[in-house]
């Protein structure tokens, strides 16, 4: 069902067989958490990475930039990050530019998100040991064929649970973009209880929210935890 959901959600939002096209700014409910939360974990899991590799090089500028992002953003509240992407951001371009209020929340979750995955995977890099690195000199290995064929792979799997643990946290941190206009399932629900057919049921809508964002948690985690058996990532005593 969550393969068919996408396909079907595309072809409503999108004016699939004849229906009108939906703007970004009435897009709400499950399918906004889920595009949200999709496009923040496939955006920033790369940007995270450059990141924690530019905080381990050599490059003193590269490695200053990415300690003073990784720190600045880590420091600030999620609900900062989205308030200076909705009101801040649009500043920087021109007044005709149409800048719509879902680009913005991705923009401001993708910067947030990055910085926490780049701790995540530098922790990973430093828990490589240095015989691993020796090993890849002295098979003439270049910086790039070292960092992609050797370093990041292995990394990558001792950082698995962790990295699935900070896109379970960003799924759950999605509701906050109720804060700049958007209304997620559960602020779909909490908007529904003002109205007066709704009056003595508001906690049905809640538990259904409750079950459906567990199922997705639990199905991540489940996920997760495949693939630590798969590539062995737990230590075994």
């Amino acid at each position: 069902s969550f393969l068919i959901y996408p396909v079907v959600a595309f072809v409503l939002l999108y004016g699939g067989l004849g229906l009108e096209i939906v703007e970004t700014d009435k897009w709400g409910g499950l399918t906004l958490t889920i595009v949200v939360a999709a496009v923040g974990i496939v955006a920033s899991f790369p940007l995270g990475i450059l990141f924690a590799l530019g905080r381990q090089s050599k490059m003193r500028i590269v490695r200053f930039i990415s300690v003073v992002y990784i720190e600045f953003v880590r420091g600030v509240p999620l609900i900062t990050i989205l308030f200076m992407a909705s009101v801040v951001l649009p500043l920087f371009f021109s007044a005709g530019m149409d800048f719509d209020k879902l680009l913005r929340a991705l923009i401001g979750i993708t910067l947030f998100q990055t910085a926490y995955i780049a701790e995540v995977v530098r922790g990973g890099l430093q828990a490589i040991s240095k015989g691993q690195y020796e090993a890849a000199d002295a098979a003439g290995l270049s910086f790039m064929q070292k960092t992609v064929l050797i370093i990041l792979p292995q990394a990558l799997k001792i950082s698995i649970p962790n990295i699935v643990g900070s896109f379970i946290a960003l799924f759950k941190d999605t509701t906050l973009i109720l804060i700049i206009g958007l209304y997620d399932m559960l602020a779909i629900v909490g908007a529904a209880t003002s109205n007066s057919s709704w009056l003595g049921r508001e906690s049905e809508g809640y538990v259904f929210v409750a079950m459906v964002i567990w199922i997705i948690l639990y199905s991540m985690s489940r996920y997760s935890k495949k693939l630590e058996v798969k590539f062995s990532t737990e230590h075994k005593n």
